[in-house]
This record gives C-alpha cells, structure tokens and sequence, in this order.
C-alpha cells in the first residue's frame, strides 16, 4: 500500500454516533428497512407499549387514529407513563423513554412489566428519532402532562447542529384528568422513508389479529384520510379459538376447534388447532402477542410434542405395529392449522424486529404442557384421533411415492417417458452458477420467453417459460401437484430450484437469489401470478420468508414522439405516469399500449424489466401470515360464496376503452 493510500484512512474518519443520531444513520438496524414494513414497524412499536400495559393487567382499550397528513395517533387507557424525575438520568421519565436507547420498564425487574412485548427498550426512542416530531399526551394522578419532540436540521438556515428527537418542549402539566393512559402522536419524516402514506389494511390486519390474542381487550382504529371517516372495532372473548375459525373460512374442517390453556414453568401457554381437508401446515406462533415470523424454541417445543403424543397413541392403538417406522411431524401437520401464543419473562430474540425466539426455557414448557394435553385429548376423542393418524398415515405413504419420483427425476440416467419434453425445452440457464447473483424469470408462453432469453443478461439471468396456466395447487392433492402423476410445469419449476420439495425441501440449497414472475399486465397475467404464488406460499414458503419471490413490473404504455430518425421516448407504469409523459412531449405523443411481454422486443424487454439498473420490482412478502392464509383459501380455494364475498369487497373492476 502507497502512502498516499495510507493517508486516506486516519482518525478524522471514526465517527462517534451520539444518542439517537445512530438510529437515523442505520434505520435497518431498528426497524428492519426504511420501505413500508419499516415505516408500519414504527406503530407496531408504540402499540406495543400499550399491549405491555394489557399483559400487565391494566388496560383494556387501545386505539390507533390515521390523520389526514399521515401522522398517527395510537392511545390507552393503561397506567400512564410514569411522570417523575428519572433517578439514572435526572430528567423526567418521558424524556429518558423518547430520548434515550434501551431504557424503559422491562429491564427494573420490579413493578414495570415482566411479560412484555417490549425487550430492547428501544421502541421509542427509535420512532421519535424516525420522525419529523412526536408528540406523548399522559394522563396520570388526576393530572395531564404532555411533552413535543422534533428533528432539528441545523445548518445553513439557523446555524443550529442537528438535533434528533430534540425535546422542544419540556414536560408541562396541562390540566387535571379523571382517567388514565398514554397517547403518543408521531409523524414519519419522508427524509428517511421512501413512503409515508400509512396502508389502512396492514393495520387492521394486526389490531384484528392483536384483539384474538388478547381476549376480551377492545382494538379500534380509525381512519381521518378517508371521506366519510372509516372506523372499525375489534374485540373477541374467546380469543385464538374464534382465531382458528376465522383462518379455516374457506377450508373444510374436519373437527371442532381444539383449545389447551394453562402455565408451566411460569410460562403461559395458549394453542388451538382444527385440521382442514388441505394437504399444508400452517402455523402462526406469538411470544408475548408479538407474531414470530420465524417461529423459534416455542415452535420447535410444540412440533416435538405434537409427534411424539401422536406416535405415541398410534402405537399404543395398533396403527404402527412393531417394525413401522415412527411418523415424521410432516406427516402430521398435513391440513393442520394452529395458533400457538405464550407469555413469559424476559424473552430473547435474535433481533430488534422480534421475529425468532431463542429462549431455551420456552422449548421445555412448550413441549412438555402441550405434549401432556394432546396426549389427553386424543384419549378422550378417539374418533378424531383415528382419523388424524390415518390421514398421517395417508401423506407418509404418498412421500414416499413422490420421493421416488424426485430421484427418478434427479437420475439423469433414467429414461424419460416418450413423449415427455425435456426442461431444455422449457428452461434457459444462466452462463455462470452463482446462487446469490443468479435471477429466474419465470414467464408464460413462448413469445415472451423468446424476448425474455434474448435480452436478459445471459451470465446471471435465467429464462423458464411456461407452456399454459400452473394448476392451482389449493384444490390439488401433494400427488397431483409433483411426482408421476403430478403437473409437468410445478415438476420443473422443483427440478430447476433445486431445492427439493415436502420433507426434502432446502431453503439454503436454492439455484437463484431471485425468482421474479413475469408475466403480462392483464387478466390472464394476474391469474398466472396469483397461482404461482399459490404454490410459493403453500409448498416454499421459506423462499418467501427469505424475500427471494418477486413480482416483475413491464410497464403498460411507451409514450413517445417520433421526428426524423429520432425518438424520444418514456416507459410509463401508471396513468398519471402516462399523462406527465404526454405533458412533456405534447400533441405529437403518440401511445403504445403493452397487452403483453410478446409486444417488445428483446431490448426493450431488458430496458425496462429485466434491467437490475432500471426495472420495477415487487418483493414478495409475507407480513400478516393470517391474513395471508385466509385469502389464499378464500380465493383459491373450492367455497363460492366466500370468494364471492371477498371480491365484491374488495375488488374494483375498471372497463378500459379502446
């Protein structure tokens, strides 16, 4: 190394982040991404201080208001935060939780909050230092006190340094109140978020969601954006049983939702379940009422005791004789839907965002306390225990068909049946084998396969071009969606990800980093995407989880003006793009409508999507699983008038003229 090159590096470079300064330099970090999960997370964090006071016994209202210029307003009727001088810092209480990382009522270990949501104490702190100001109201001892906060941008206009989170105001005493809680008001500054406009559905999936796992506690939220206002209230009595229920509208329960309450180990543990007639497991998993994405101990504590209770019987009943092998827990979990929520002192995640509990003391309680009440249960209900094993029994019998499948096909010295197109035929592979870089289009027909092959960039661009519709695989039995007898197009889009598919499915051991549908903006194209991220959410979810799924954006009109041999030309997604783009090029504009991939040529096709530098993309993600769950069986699945319902309500249908 030179020593001009040493020099470039010296002690003016270390920079030390005070206070909440850090937070706004690595939001990531926080609050997971600065694109609408994050922006979503910063209520998630409020209302989470609200439901601490819920698990603590002393609030049963929390509502979450949406004002006309995207700020948000969420509020209860708990204790209040506390309003004196705090003893470690020597300013008020409020100050310290706005302004200070990790500092709150979960690490005291007195009279705070031992089952929390809350576990860093950063919550906060962190949206205050993510906003343009916040505002907390408290109501508390008969009086009301109230404190701002705001971002201070110094520099050229006021010569003040910046200040993140600033208290403007101290706490003040505003006057004298009969009740009690903490109302917290913030806005998202748009110098940190790509979007600010707050979606009305995500948050009243979680509020529902929320009022099923605390049962007996009112959620409203409430929305000033919309003309008239739109208002909705949430509240269950029987909490995740009436969840169960909720979730298996559109499937064909096969027995009366099950409901196991108790404490082990100074855990409370909550689980429901019902199967369905469906051949996939879904299981949603909460700790302290904050959904575990990525499941953990408790997860792995409850599908250690659902196996062993269900072998256990079968053996004990004559459905495994002497030398059967033991089920797997896959086998079991076919068409099983379960709600699995516990509370417990001081959890540990893996991070900030919560999604992945690794509390040891949790797989033991879990495991134990649910192993012991499924056990009793499959006594007393022998009926519903006879058609639970043999269903298992069924699906084991079936993998092991489909495994010899998979192999067969693996076997690249086994003869392919006649007649039976090769995946050559169907699948353009990139130069280079790269599993992070790699990206598979996934498209439909042959004409936008061809342009798809010729514009992409051949070193780490794969093509694989569908010949008609995918199955839908929700009305389909696991031996008609892979296997012999399974749908040719779902068999090599598993042969090409290399991941395996049931028992043998790998995450880890995926060909590609990305798997983009691409498919053309109309009817049809948005058919084809729904049912291949059907079968995404049902038979590889952990690509899903692991934000590998995407959703190619071709535009749906070139604007153009054509003057001798020159062209200029805008690509426009949108009906407002389209409109800016006429403005600019005025009344010699003339408009391409694309109905289909098929209509551009390879380069376009490559400028526009399939262009890492200049094409729209849409990850697939899957934040509110239930939700998710539900609207998949809704539509996909063989109920009419459920998926009627659903459309008419939420489906606007827009005759485009010619």
């Amino acid at each position: 190394m030179s020593q001009t090159q040493a020099k470039q590096y010296s002690d003016e470079d270390i920079r030390v982040l005070k206070g909440l300064t850090a937070v706004r330099v690595r939001p990531g970090m926080y609050i997971g991404s600065t694109g609408m999960k994050g922006l979503h997370h910063l209520v998630w964090e409020i209302i989470d201080n609200s439901k601490d006071e819920v698990l603590a016994g002393y609030c049963n209202e929390i509502q979450v208001i949406i004002h006309k210029d995207n700020s948000v307003t969420v509020s209860d009727n708990g204790r209040g935060i506390p309003t004196g001088m705090n003893r470690d810092e020597g300013i008020p209480t409020p100050t310290v939780v706005f302004t200070v990382l990790h500092a709150g009522g979960k690490f005291g270990g007195g009279e705070g909050y031992k089952k929390s949501g809350g576990l860093h104490g950063v919550g906060a702190s962190v949206v205050n230092a993510l906003s343009e100001w916040l505002e907390v109201e408290i109501h508390r001892d008969g009086k009301v006190f109230k404190q701002r906060f705001e971002y201070i941008d110094g520099g050229s206009s006021n010569g003040e340094e910046m200040k993140v989170g600033h208290p403007v105001t101290g706490l003040v005493e505003i006057g004298k109140s009969k009740k009690t809680g903490t109302i917290v008001s913030f806005k998202p500054d748009s110098r940190i978020f790509s979007e600010t406009h707050f979606d009305y559905e995500t948050l009243k999936e979680r509020l529902r969601d929320n009022a099923y796992l605390l049962k007996g506690v009112t959620f409203q939220l409430r929305d000033e954006r919309r003309t008239p206002i739109v208002e909705e209230t949430f509240c269950f009595d029987e909490g995740i049983k009436t969840f169960i229920e909720y979730l298996n509208d559109g499937k064909q329960a096969l027995h009366d939702v099950v409901y196991i309450e108790g404490e082990r180990d100074g855990i409370d543990i909550e689980f429901a379940f019902q199967y369905n007639d469906s051949v996939t497991e879904n299981l949603l998993s909460y700790v302290n009422t904050i959904p575990t994405i990525d499941e953990g101990t408790h997860v792995s504590g409850l599908r250690n005791a659902l196996t062993k209770a269900y072998n256990d019987y079968a053996r004990k009943n004559n459905f495994l004789k002497k030398n059967d092998k033991n089920l797997s827990g896959n086998d079991y979990r076919e068409g099983f839907l379960a709600v699995l929520s516990i509370r417990m002192d001081d959890p540990q995640f893996e991070s900030q965002t919560k999604d992945k509990l690794g509390s040891e003391e949790a797989r033991s309680a879990v495991e134990g306390f649910i192993g012991e009440k499924v056990g009793f249960f499959l006594e007393e209900n022998p009926e519903t225990a006879k058609l639970l094993i043999e269903k298992a029994i069924e699906s084991r019998r079936i993998k092991d068909e489909i495994k010899k499948a998979a192999e067969a096909l693996r076997n690249p010295g086994k003869k392919k049946k006649k007649g039976k197109k090769s995946i050559s035929d169907k699948f353009t592979p990139p130069a280079k084998r790269d599993p992070e870089r790699n990206e598979l289009f996934i498209v439909e027909g042959d004409s936008a396969g061809g342009s798809a092959i010729n514009g992409r960039d051949r070193n780490f661009q794969a093509v694989l071009s569908l010949r008609g519709k995918p199955i839908n695989v929700e009305k389909k039995k696991i031996y008609e969606v892979i296997g012999p007898n399974g749908n040719e197009e779902i068999n090599t889009i598993v042969e090409v990800l290399e991941t395996g598919i049931s028992d043998d499915f790998n995450a880890d051991l995926c060909a590609f980093g990305k798997i983009i549908i691409m498919t053309d903006a109309d009817y049809d194209g948005a058919h084809i995407q729904i049912l291949l991220l059907t079968l995404f959410y049902r038979y590889f979810p952990e690509l899903v989880k692991k934000g590998k799924v995407y959703i190619a954006q071709p535009p749906l009109y070139k604007v153009y003006k054509q003057e001798k041999k020159k062209q200029e030309a805008y690509y426009c997604w949108s009906e407002e793009e389209k409109l800016q783009a006429q403005k600019k090029l005025g009344r010699a504009a003339e408009i391409q409508r694309y109905k289909g991939l098929g209509e551009m040529n390879a380069e376009q096709l490559w400028d526009t999507t399939m262009n890492p530098e200049t094409r729209k993309l849409i990850q697939v993600d899957v934040a509110d699983a239930a939700e998710a769950e539900r609207i998949v069986s809704i539509l996909m699945g063989d109920k009419v008038p459920p998926r009627r319902d659903w459309i008419e309500k939420n489906v606007k249908f827009v005759v485009e003229e010619e």
